[in-house]
């Protein structure tokens, strides 16, 4: 069962879906999870795949579109501010805990790849987040900084000069998430498996949205370079913690950085490592996010 909603933001309204067990009118008071979405993903994607699992498995689950992407509002567009993104999750909690049904002191959040990071983040100081679960997450401000041929300072120094010009010409400046295409990507030299398996989830008719541009603001970046997704955790996010892993590792980071994630928090309750999956296989092949769901519900269902 599908409740399409709006939720404020401040002066803007974040465009959300919230998945229902089929049973909600009758049952208690529902534990429920916001989903913390990828970097450059919408509602109707990879959220969607677990969202729509939890609900069946009887836990109410919100997916919302982040401010500036997606149908959600805010200017400029295709912003992607790691600070923004984890006030998105608190607003999302707001809305929630307005919603009839829905027990307000049993909200989690499951955060997938940069989501992870997020989730993560946002938990350390929203408590009233009360378990926080991660699906090969990801700490994108590290990320970008290892991206760094001539390292993040200089970058930093290359996207001031950037900024200044667009303040000049009125012109904001976008970049791609990835190539548009398998081909752009080969062009590029870009042929290892994640790129092909990220091509193949986000560009093409498998998992491919209108409403996600593949496209972010160059001006974004320096935020995420000066980003740590886990400041401060080991002292602040006292919340019971699970971390699922793609047991393939690949050069997403999203394996060593789950191992970190689960060093650092303090208390971290269920590690689980799917052999054979992919970082991009756990958005949405059934036999390894079947599996991850069914993880995750035994872990809401003891914590929430």
């Amino acid at each position: 069962m599908l409740r399409h909603i709006a939720m404020p933001r401040g002066p803007i309204e974040l465009a959300a879906t919230l998945h229902l067990p089929d049973n909600a009118d009758s049952t208690a008071p529902l534990r429920a999870v916001v989903l913390s979405t990828p970097g450059s993903s919408v509602k109707e994607q990879i959220g969607a795949n677990y969202a729509s699992r939890l609900a069946a498995r009887g836990i109410a689950a919100l997916v919302f579109d982040p401010a500036h992407q997606g149908q959600s509002a805010g200017e400029p567009r295709d912003l992607e501010d790691p600070y923004r993104r984890g006030e998105d999750i608190s607003y999302a909690i707001d809305a929630l805990t307005t919603i009839p049904g829905i027990d307000p002191q049993r909200i989690g959040v499951l955060g997938i790849c940069a989501g992870g990071g997020y989730a993560v983040h946002t938990a350390r100081t929203d408590h009233r987040i009360k378990a926080v679960g991660t699906v090969v997450p990801v700490n994108i401000g590290a990320s970008f900084r290892s991206f760094q041929p001539d390292g993040p300072a200089t970058a930093l120094d290359a996207l001031a000069d950037a900024r200044i010009e667009e303040a000049r010409s009125g012109e904001m400046t976008r970049v791609n998430w990835l190539p548009d295409t398998l081909e752009d990507a080969t062009k590029a030299g870009l042929t290892d498996i994640d790129t092909t398996q990220a091509i193949t989830y986000y560009r093409t008719e498998r998992g491919g949205s209108k409403h996600s541009t593949n496209r972010r603001l160059s001006r974004g970046d320096s935020l995420l370079l000066g980003y740590d997704a886990f400041h401060l955790i080991d002292q602040l996010m006292t919340q019971p913690l699970q971390v699922i892993l793609a047991g393939r590792i690949g050069n997403t980071g999203s394996y060593d950085t789950g191992v970190q994630l689960w060093e650092l928090a303090p208390n971290p309750v269920d590690l689980m490592m799917i052999d054979g999956a992919g970082h991009y296989e756990m958005y949405d092949e059934p036999e390894y996010v079947d599996a991850a769901v069914e993880r995750l519900t035994n872990f809401y269902v003891k914590y929430l």
